[in-house]
C-alpha cells in the first residue's frame, strides 16, 4: 500500500466533499444550497474555542465520557492467545455511539438558529440519541422509522416518544432504513429553512460524512490512548461493524496512520443472494443514492436493491463514501458476518462477560472471534462495542427461544 496517510484527516474529504471518487453532493439546487450553508457554518462555528469547549463539557457532564476500554478476560481465556478488548460505547448515555454526533449536530443547529431536528433511524439508537439532543437543546424533533423496525425496536420507539420526539412511521417499500432515509429527506426538503437534517451515519451528501466522522472521532481518540495506557502497546487489530459506518469511522480514524490491521464487518444476513444481506462493499458497485456517491447494492434496474439484516441498524444498501475509499486504497479490510454468527457472538458475550451487546456490535465481535481462531491470530484485538442490546432483547427472545 503506497499511500501517504500523513494529515489524512485534513486532506479527506476535499473541499467538494470527495474521498477519492466517492462522496460529493447530488441534490436539487435549493437543497444543495442549504447544505452549503450547513457546511460553512460547521467550518466556522465548530472550530471555534467556544463550540469545542461546550461540546467537551457536554461529553463529560452529560454523556459520561470517556467510555472505558474493557478486557474480556473470560472470553480471551477460552480463545487461547488472542486477547479481546472492547471500547464500551454501550456505556455512553442512551446506550450507543450515536449520541456523539447527535449532540454535535444539535449544538450546531442551535448555533445556526434552527428550530427543528429531522432524522431517520433503523435500530432506533440514532433516533433516541437525536431525541435526547433535541430535549437537551430545546428543539423540536421528528424521527422517521420504517414500520418493520418500529415493531422490532419497540423499546427505542417508546424512548423517543418519552423524550418528546414525533415518530413518523414509514409504510412504503420494505419499510426499513432505506425508506426511512427517503422519508426524512422529503420532510427536510419541505422545511430546510427552519430545520437541520441530522443524518445518522457517515453517509449522505457533503458535509455529513465529514461532520459525523469528526464528531465520532472521540471514540478512536479515547480508545487509542486508553489501550496504550492499559497494555503499553497498540492493538494488532481494530474491528467495527459497518452499516452506514459511523461507529467504524469513529474508531478507525485514530489508527489509520498506525501499523494496525483494521477490519470493517458487514452484515451477510441469511445468504449471499441479493435481498438476503446488506453487504454493500462486498457485493456492490458504484452508484448514487440519498445525495452521495459510494458503493451500493443494485437491483436489475440499477436502483438500490432490497436488503436484509437481523440488525436493524445495518440494513442499508450503501455505505459511507470514506469506507469505499479506504477499501479501494487497501487500508481497511472489509469482511462479512452472517446472522447466525452475530447471534452466536451476542449470546457468548452475554454469558461469558455479563455484557449484552447490540446485534449490530455483535457482528464485529463475531469477526474478532474468527480472527482469534486463525493460525496467525493477532495478539490484541480491539472491538468497538458500539451499543448495548436492551433494544434487541424482545426480538431475540421471540426469534431465538431455543438459545435461551
Amino acid at each position: 500500500m503506497n499511500f501517504d496517510f500523513r494529515n489524512y484527516l485534513k486532506k479527506y474529504p476535499d473541499k467538494n466533499g470527495y474521498f477519492g471518487e466517492y462522496g460529493g453532493v447530488y441534490l436539487p439546487d435549493d437543497l444543495a444550497k442549504a447544505l452549503k450553508e450547513v457546511d460553512e457554518a460547521y467550518k466556522t462555528i465548530a472550530h471555534s474555542a467556544e463550540f469545542i469547549s461546550e461540546l467537551r463539557r457536554i461529553r463529560k457532564e452529560f454523556q459520561g465520557r470517556p467510555t472505558p476500554v474493557y478486557h474480556c478476560k473470560n472470553l480471551s481465556q477460552e480463545l487461547g492467545t488472542t486477547q479481546i478488548y472492547l471500547k464500551r460505547e454501550d456505556l455512553n448515555h442512551t446506550g450507543a455511539h450515536k449520541l456523539n454526533h447527535c449532540m454535535g449536530e444539535g449544538l450546531l443547529a442551535k448555533y445556526m438558529g434552527m428550530k427543528k431536528l429531522i432524522a431517520e433511524t433503523g435500530a432506533g439508537q440514532h433516533g433516541v440519541a437525536l431525541a435526547t439532543a433535541a430535549a437537551f437543546f430545546g428543539l423540536e424533533c421528528e424521527i422517521h422509522m420504517g414500520e418493520v423496525d418500529i415493531k422490532k425496536q419497540a423499546p427505542n420507539v417508546a424512548r423517543m416518544k418519552l423524550l418528546g420526539a414525533k415518530v413518523v412511521p414509514v409504510t412504503h417499500g420494505l419499510k426499513t432504513l432505506k425508506e426511512a432515509v427517503d422519508s426524512a429527506f422529503d420532510a427536510y426538503v419541505k422545511d430546510y429553512k427552519n430545520s437541520i437534517y441530522c443524518i445518522g451515519s457517515v453517509v449522505g451528501p457533503h458535509p455529513f460524512p465529514l461532520m459525523v466522522r469528526d464528531f465520532q472521532s472521540v471514540v478512536g481518540d479515547e480508545a487509542r490512548s486508553q489501550f496504550k495506557e492499559m497494555t503499553g502497546y497498540l492493538p494488532d487489530a481494530v474491528v467495527a461493524a459497518i452499516g452506514g459506518g459511523s461507529n467504524a469511522m469513529g474508531i478507525f480514524s485514530a489508527f489509520l496512520e498506525d501499523p494496525v490491521d483494521i477490519y470493517g464487518v458487514e452484515p451477510l444476513g441469511k445468504s449471499t443472494k441479493l435481498g438476503d444481506h446488506a453487504a454493500s462493499l462486498t457485493y456492490g458497485e458504484k452508484g448514487i443514492m440519498h445525495g452521495f456517491e459510494s458503493i451500493m447494492l443494485k437491483d436489475e434496474n440499477g436502483e438500490p436493491a432490497p436488503v436484509y439484516s437481523v440488525a436493524s441498524g445495518l440494513d442499508y444498501p450503501s455505505t459511507g463514501p470514506e469506507h469505499a475509499f479506504l477499501k479501494d486504497i487497501g487500508r481497511v479490510k472489509y469482511e462479512a458476518i452472517t446472522d447466525d454468527e452475530a447471534i452466536d457472538a451476542f449470546f457468548k458475550l452475554s454469558r461469558m462477560e455479563g455484557i449484552i451487546p447490540a446485534i449490530e456490535s455483535s457482528h464485529a465481535l463475531a469477526y474478532a472471534l474468527k480472527l482469534a481462531k486463525q493460525e496467525d491470530n493477532p495478539g490484541f484485538v480491539l472491538v468497538n462495542l458500539s451499543g448495548r442490546g436492551d433494544k434487541d432483547m424482545d426480538y431475540v427472545l421471540e426469534n431465538y427461544p431455543d438459545r435461551i
